[in-house]
């Protein structure tokens, strides 16, 4: 009798989630006084790992945002900078992300490396560093990417592929004729944590979770950000 191909749900259980010989948290969990002060220093650390261990685009995220109708929408892009303001990332003001946080400045920010078993959660107020961090970052982009900042219309329907390489060969003539061209509406944002917490996995199962509070999180969404309680941060474990 032939045996039944596995349902889709039965590969899914069948799939490895992580890979063994996890690391450990890299902090002493029941003394969290020895964690860094900032999960910006945490962060740096743990990035440090991942790109050590050979993880592709360790500084790939997903940001979360949602609409004035509490509609949420993801999407995959690289963080450009972390600081003590918070993490940075940049785009069009145009684009549906932007559209979102324009609407709804709340947003979260997701760093998955599945190799180490960790996840770092930022979550928090995006708001927009301003026309010279915009145009700083746009510039420093390849050429490539500035030609298809240039060419702008993102998510909008396209006819097709035809289309979108003639627009673009036009933008990287433009790109290479005129190297200080700054595509209209280029934003860079940060966003300035509320929360940020780091999970590890483990071979047993027993995963560990640490969360950092800003001393005001529970108004922070709603206020300007005060970088004078930039390091005071409450660390707490997480059942996981």
């Amino acid at each position: 009798m032939t045996t039944p191909a596995p349902t889709f749900r039965e590969r899914l259980r069948a799939l490895p989630t992580f890979p063994p010989g996890l690391p450990p948290f890299g902090v002493d969990l029941d003394d969290l006084s020895t964690a860094p002060a900032t999960p910006q220093a945490l962060f740096a650390r743990w990035f440090d790992d991942a790109a050590s261990a050979g993880v592709a685009a360790p500084h790939a995220a997903t940001l979360s945002t949602a609409d004035s109708r509490g509609r949420v929408h993801a999407r995959t892009l690289v963080i450009k900078d972390v600081t003590a303001e918070g993490w940075w990332f940049a785009g069009q003001a145009t684009s549906p992300k932007g559209r979102d946080l324009a609407e709804n400045p709340h947003a979260a920010l997701t760093l998955f490396w599945r190799e180490l078993g960790r996840q770092v959660r930022v979550t928090g107020r995006v708001t927009s560093a301003g026309p010279e961090a915009g145009a700083a970052d746009f510039l420093a982009r390849p050429e490539g990417s500035r030609a298809a900042g240039l060419v702008g219309n993102q998510s909008s329907p396209l006819e097709s592929t035809r289309q979108y390489w003639s627009a673009f060969a036009d933008r990287l003539t433009q790109t290479r004729e005129h190297p200080g061209t700054i595509a209209p509406g280029w934003t860079a944002w940060v966003l300035s944590p509320a929360e940020v917490e780091f999970w590890q996995a483990s071979d047993d199962r027993g995963h560990a979770r640490l969360r950092y509070r800003a001393p005001d999180s529970a108004t922070r969404h709603d206020t300007e950000h005060d970088t004078e309680h930039d390091t005071a941060w409450t660390k707490e474990l997480l059942w996981p």
